[in-house]
């Protein structure tokens, strides 16, 4: 069955929406559906997309492609709408770059149902449900009405009404009413009076937090701020413009014209001009200020609100539950979310990134309240005619009271979401829930009296391939996914191996088995763990999880019952229940696993201790073998390894905790008098962006030295305010530090910094040959790569592959070379399997080529958007079959030694 899987769009949420259809891509059960990539632009074309691209980082990596787009001075990034007014020619031939325009009327040609991944305005609204209803096509989710009801936050607050639902008070304000300036403060005086503090401001048709304010004091300035920030405008005043000097005024730039956080583009100037890219807005208000007595310019979206809601603020405890339907049609509530925030907003940050929010499943109350939520949302999601499945939000207060709102009818699709994380909790992994959705979303169609015999035929064949593939289940070769782990790392290495695990139980060839690593560096431990542990929110809500079943714990009886209650669901698609979390020896794992996939980060996994003990019990396993997991492990000596053998590495030394307690200002003068600032200092055996910070001066130094080698596992506020240390941003303890020059331009005509990554297979005669992908090109936006610039949707942006230079051929000839560096490195320190090698590459002006070696990673990250991935598909291979030739590598190589 061919699945159209519909993503991206014009939304704010777009980047959201583009890694929710990979997920869906990805995660789509190969022995019962083929997968068919539909893109969306923000113009709203229909793109058959060159899978390739389906595994960029984010839309801007290739869409519009990096030479139909103009020069900017500033690297400010942009999506199409900021190409301005483009002729169906220019279209086509942007399009044509990343695949082949798409008609509605020729999707069926193309594909037999449409999964829906889109969000916000024209994904979420009907307007799409109609088109493909127009056509004959099945899709995914809720009918036109209830669609159009569920993206209109405005409209929702009067059903809630209507049908008996306890909500939030609230007003609205319309634009019109707000364009006169002098109603403002009395209007705001009128909802404090109305709704008291703190008062919630919402953009009505979006998601993702997207528009969303808290106002907690009567500070009228901060309200005028917020509202503008609902509607998609705003004003920006040449006094505080002009004082900011240029850096601030980039930066404030960049925020502004970012789809989420700011008002995006094109834009509206007060005079009914329109402005379309940021370099061209940019020019303008440095014009207008520097030139013109004009004291402020008022930016408008061209998509702006027509009307904002302003709630009552709820003080209770945040809750979000799916909804969804069995095959008699009855609504099943999945054990509600509770979302354990950092701030007052879940914004897009906490909803995205791995371990800035919790979430906790099922929400910590007693088993009578839980059943009243769900109670509530089964009963809105009939209220409302909702079908297959919804994402229902609410409070509960301290009284007791359920207070619903936002009832959405597409939820987010990223691996982390509650569309996942609560389907496991009854026995579901995503590849089994994205089967049910499409077979009751079939099935719902039919009751639509269109196409009744051709959707009934179809409904019935799935059946039978359902049923088909259970039989066939334990065929498949066992593999154990082993993730986790007690560094700072942790959070990632559970993405990696969710991912993993993920593209593995959607294949028809392997059966993952996902294993929890945890403990210390003295001794670590093993658990088999069920998908509802896996799917937790991160590492340290695991752990906690599988604590719990070791002490006796037992499921909440809360789950018994939705499981029982979805046994119809479970029975069809899983043919299973849901385990306990089991600790395991390595000697029970041989028995449970015919290979293993090392998923960690840091130690242990990328230090030779866990290689070690699978390869006495002869246990196929991915990525390096002992000798060369010891060296790569730590840069320190990984780069000095490399210098010995005449490769470029940024000069270096260890800083230690022993010297620094022995004698503080000898400590700091040392590293002064061998090191000029700025330079980098980080830990020498963590990855992931760990503590890797830019030391401007000895203030910062002593700040980093202080954090590094601190007794206490709380962080100094102090030092951590003067490293500029993000919100939850984890800081290792260590014994030692590296120290390294920062690497920089030195004279050449080309500089950039790049990763690239690499597999091995073995030659006939038992060698080891190297495949060498083109480079990533990493763009960090601050001092160092961030995190967020690593793993959250929308964030970053790698180009890939690395652009250094202009003409094609020239670029090969110096992508050739490095390539030819990277292999040499990878030769020095015998890596096997695949790895990813960071770098600084110097092109000179005779196109002599310089790569500086920073990093060697034996078990490089996989999270869905990683660069890695863009890389393997310029090669023809995708997530999977990439995944597939590591794992083969591994049982060749454990073939190969048992023979020796």
């Amino acid at each position: 069955m061919r699945i159209g899987i519909i993503f991206g769009g014009p939304s704010r949420e777009r980047e959201i929406s583009f890694a929710g259809g990979r997920t869906v891509y990805d995660n789509l059960d190969k022995s019962l559906f083929e997968a068919v990539p539909v893109f969306v632009d923000s113009l709203g074309n229909f793109i058959l997309l060159d899978w390739q691209f389906v595994y960029k980082g984010t839309i801007r990596d290739f869409y519009p492609s990096v030479d139909v787009l103009p020069a900017t001075e500033h690297g400010l990034q942009i999506y199409l709408e900021s190409l301005g007014e483009l002729s169906i020619e220019e279209q086509d031939k942007i399009i044509a770059k990343a695949g082949k325009r798409l008609q509605p009327n020729e999707f069926k040609k193309h594909f037999d149902f449409a999964f829906l991944t889109l969000h916000g305005p024209y994904g979420e609204d009907g307007s799409i449900q109609g088109l493909l209803e127009w056509y004959h096509i099945p899709y995914s989710g809720s009918g036109i009405l209830p669609s159009a009801i569920g993206i209109d936050k405005a409209a929702q607050k009067e059903m809630l009404k209507q049908h008996g639902f306890p909500t939030p008070d609230y007003r609205t304000i319309q634009h019109a009413t707000w364009a006169d300036k002098n109603n403002r403060a009395a209007l705001f005086e009128q909802l404090v009076s109305d709704l008291g503090l703190p008062l919630v401001l919402k953009a009505p048709h979006q998601g993702s937090s997207i528009g969303v304010s808290i106002i907690k004091e009567k500070d009228f300035a901060a309200f005028e701020a917020a509202v503008d920030r609902s509607f998609f405008t705003k004003t920006i005043y040449k006094s505080q413009w002009l004082a900011m000097g240029e850096e601030k005024q980039l930066a404030s730039m960049k925020q502004l014209v970012d789809i989420r956080e700011g008002i995006g583009m094109p834009l509206m100037l007060d005079g009914g001009d329109f402005i379309y890219h940021p370099e061209e807005l940019l020019r303008q208000l440095n014009h207008t200020f520097n030139n013109t007595a004009t004291d402020s310019i008022t930016l408008t979206n061209v998509e702006h609100e027509h009307q904002i809601l302003v709630e009552a603020f709820i003080q209770g405890r945040e809750f979000s539950s799916i909804v969804v339907q069995d095959e008699t049609g009855k609504p099943i509530a999945l054990p509600p979310t509770e979302i354990v925030k950092g701030s007052e907003v879940f914004d897009y940050r906490s909803k995205y990134l791995p371990g800035l929010s919790r979430k906790i499943t099922p929400i910590n109350l007693p088993s009578e309240d839980i059943q009243r939520i769900r109670e509530a949302t089964s009963k809105l999601f009939t209220a409302f005619g909702f079908n297959v499945y919804a994402r229902l939000d609410g409070f509960i207060t301290e009284n007791g009271d359920i207070f619903l709102n936002d009832p959405n009818t597409t939820s987010g699709m990223l691996p982390s979401s509650f569309f996942f994380h609560q389907a496991a909790e009854i026995g579901l992994n995503p590849s089994q829930f994205l089967t049910y959705i499409i077979r009751t979303s079939l099935a719902e169609r039919l009751k639509s009296g269109k196409d009744t015999v051709r959707f009934a035929r179809t409904l019935a064949e799935l059946d039978t391939k359902i049923k088909e593939q259970q039989a066939h289940r334990h065929d498949k070769i066992r593999v154990g996914v082993i993730m986790g782990g007690y560094s700072s790392e942790r959070h990632i290495s559970v993405e990696s191996g969710r991912n993993i695990y993920e593209k593995l139980s959607s294949s028809t060839k392997y059966e993952p088995l996902p294993i929890f690593l945890t403990g210390s560096n003295e001794s670590h431990r093993l658990y088999t763990i069920p998908i509802n542990i896996m799917l937790k929110d991160n590492a340290d809500d695991i752990k906690e999880k599988v604590q719990h079943f070791e002490q006796g714990g037992k499921p909440h009886p809360m789950l018994e019952q939705i499981i029982r209650e979805a046994e119809s669901i479970t029975r069809k698609y899983t043919g299973r229940s849901l385990q306990e979390p089991q600790r395991i020896t390595y000697s029970q794992l041989k028995n449970l696993v015919d290979a293993v996939f090392i998923a960690l980060h840091g130690r242990p996994g990328e230090d030779g201790a866990l290689q070690q003990e699978l390869e006495k019990l002869h246990i196929p396993y991915n990525g390096s073998g002992i000798r060369s997991s010891q060296i790569t492990i730590n840069k320190y000596d990984t780069t000095e390894l490399l210098g010995k053998h005449g490769v470029s590495v940024a000069k270096h030394r260890m800083a230690l905790k022993e010297d620094w307690l022995n004698d503080k200002e000898a400590f700091f003068t040392s590293i002064e008098a061998g090191f000029a600032y700025p330079f980098i200092a980080k830990p020498a055996d963590d990855g992931c962006s760990s503590a890797v910070k830019k030391i401007k001066n000895r203030t910062e130094l002593e700040a980093f030295t202080t954090l590094i080698f601190r007794e206490m596992e709380e962080l100094d506020t102090d030092c951590a305010r003067t490293l500029s240390l993000g919100f939850k941003e984890e800081f290792p303890n260590k014994a030692g530090f590296l120290i390294e020059t920062l690497i920089s331009r030195n004279g050449a005509k080309h500089f950039l910094e790049v990763t690239g990554g690499l597999l091995t297979s073995y030659n006939p005669d038992g060698t080891v040959n190297y495949e060498i992908f083109e480079a990533s090109e990493t763009l960090a936006e601050g001092e160092v790569l961030s995190l967020e610039e690593k793993f959250l949707a929308g964030e970053g942006q790698n180009i890939t592959p690395a652009r250094y230079a202009t003409d094609p051929a020239r670029r090969q000839k110096i992508s050739d070379k490095v390539k030819q560096d990277l292999k040499r490195v990878a030769q020095i320190l015998q890596i096997e399997g695949y790895a990813r090698i960071d770098a600084f590459v110097r092109v000179l002006e005779n196109d002599e080529v310089e790569t500086i070696i920073i990093e060697v990673n034996s078990l490089p990250g996989m999270t869905p958007a990683t660069c890695i991935f863009h890389q393997t598909a310029i090669n023809g291979y995708k997530p999977y079959d990439f995944i597939d030739r590591i794992l083969q590598f591994g049982v060749e190589r454990t073939q190969l030694k048992n023979q020796g």
